[in-house]
């Protein structure tokens, strides 16, 4: 179930619009299952996924030190591992750290199509942000939801009170995916030994039950999208009882002189 917490910037508008590219496999996939997909972080294909800032690193023995008198002792063993260590442990905690990833924007986005589809045959789900914090079902994890921050890697710092602010930023140069994301952390089991952690409980990622009907409120068919695409989503969303309007992408409007 959606839970708050106070590493997650919530957005300024709650029913901002907020949308999911994917291929038409995948949509088959979550109207079958009806789940979203939480990816694990490592999995992600951003090498800097999970990572610090230079700055962080450089000034980490000193913050650490004036942060000790007020940490739990399982968090002492990290601050007090070898600086080589401890880069290892904060790579692997990225395997147990799950996120499904939304567009956040009034409009759909040329830009998202080719990032995310090869071909013209996907689909865009648009939701909201209110509509996705309350989808999920009775007996999910915990999940967080907040905005992404786009910053500097060489020059900017994040806070390292808690694990969230390493998936809650990203370089400047994705700025433009204007990233709203929901979040998982699995901890391990053994928390009171942090270094030997256990094999990660999921290999690429988990799916979570959701209401789609709640979720959901339009599904738009890729731009130029062939006629026998859209008979086929529409059939699909029949099939796996998707009540919800499907339009064909604006960005396939004529232009008017």
């Amino acid at each position: 179930m959606y839970k708050e917490h106070p590493a997650f910037e919530k957005p300024d508008n709650a029913d901002i619009e907020i949308w999911r590219y994917m291929d038409f496999t995948k949509f088959v996939w979550l109207l079958a299952r009806r789940q979203l997909f939480f990816a694990r972080a490592d999995k992600l294909g951003d090498p800097f996924e999970g990572s610090f800032p230079k700055e962080n690193v450089q000034r980490r023995k000193i913050a650490y030190e004036q942060m000790m008198a007020s940490l739990p002792p399982t968090v002492r063993v990290v601050v007090n591992m070898p600086p080589k260590a401890q880069s290892q442990l904060f790579r692997n905690l990225s395997k147990y750290m799950f996120i499904n990833s939304w567009h956040s924007n009034e409009h759909e986005s040329a830009a998202m199509w080719g990032l995310y589809l090869k071909s013209n045959e996907g689909i865009a789900m648009q939701s909201t942000y209110n509509r996705l914090k309350n989808c999920f079902r009775e007996g999910t994890p915990d999940i967080h939801i907040g905005v992404v921050n786009y910053i500097d890697y060489t020059s900017d710092s994040i806070l390292e009170n808690n694990l969230f602010y390493r998936f809650l930023n990203k370089r400047k140069s994705f700025e433009h995916e204007k990233e709203l994301r929901a979040i998982i952390f699995q901890f391990p089991p053994n928390r009171d030994n942090p270094p030997n952690l256990p094999k990660p409980p999921f290999k690429d990622g988990i799916g979570v039950d959701v209401d789609l009907d709640l979720l959901v409120e339009k599904i738009k068919l890729a731009p130029k999208s062939p006629k026998w695409i859209r008979e086929l989503v529409k059939l699909v969303m029949t099939e796996y009882r998707l009540n919800k309007p499907l339009i064909q992408s604006s960005i396939d409007d004529k232009a008017i002189y």
